[in-house]
């Protein structure tokens, strides 16, 4: 795999989206990987990742997205 920016070799991919990225272009932020409630606060809570490397481009939407399709 290449690199999105450059078309050098990949090291990694974006954990949101999947572009490839080198050493150079790679960045690093927080990854949510679960979402629970929690039965002693009875509040949410996350399961997060908090160096998963991100390509810097991708911009996740702040809400989630409905599917009926699933439903």
């Amino acid at each position: 795999m290449l690199c999105w920016f450059c078309a050098e070799a990949a090291r990694a991919t974006c954990r949101l989206c999947g572009r490839g990225v080198c050493v150079e272009h790679a960045r690093f932020g927080p990854y949510v990987l679960e979402i629970s409630r929690s039965s002693v606060r009875d509040r949410a809570e996350a399961l997060v990742v908090e160096d998963a490397v991100q390509c810097g481009v991708c911009r996740p939407r702040p809400q989630p997205v409905p599917i009926p399709e699933l439903d």
